[in-house]
């Protein structure tokens, strides 16, 4: 008789030998791209990522996905600094914020802290409540590259 436990292990073997994926269900170009925090979680610590990262959910604590990208989601609510190569927010954040590349705020997005990037775009109708500084760490000068645009 056929079932799922023997087509399975049939699978892996020929993965085995062809070099393929064990399983059809996460094929390479299947595989999720970017780690995901839901809207029903809540995440108390240090969150630590080495790949893009969506949040929709709640964070308190500090978020890190350094050399990636970061998108708060429209119904999140980060309680946490964080810092990322680019982020985008849509969402409520209460923490300062420090990309290496860009910040991008979107008209949904609230935020209460201090950005740092050297780029940093703000549509109309977000709330920011905070310092913005686009000065290089490395010169100590202002960075004539950074800019700050509102769209």
């Amino acid at each position: 008789m056929w079932n799922r436990e023997s087509a399975l292990k049939g699978e892996e073997i020929r993965a085995s030998q062809t070099g393929q994926p064990a399983s059809p269900a996460l094929a390479l170009g299947e595989r999720r791209v970017v780690a995901w925090v839901g809207k029903s979680v809540i995440f108390i610590g240090s969150l630590i990522s080495s790949e893009d990262m969506t949040i929709d959910g709640h964070v308190e604590g500090s978020i890190e996905v350094l050399d990636q990208a970061l998108t708060v989601g429209p119904d999140a609510d980060i309680r946490a600094d964080i810092k990322a190569k680019i982020v985008t927010i849509h969402g409520t954040v209460i923490g300062n914020i420090r990309a290496g590349a860009k910040v991008d705020i979107c008209a949904t997005a609230r935020i209460e802290g201090d950005l740092v990037a050297p780029c940093i775009v703000i549509a109309d109708g977000a709330v920011v409540c905070g310092r913005i500084d686009t000065v290089t760490e490395h010169s100590g000068a202002p960075n004539l590259q950074g800019q700050l645009e509102t769209a």
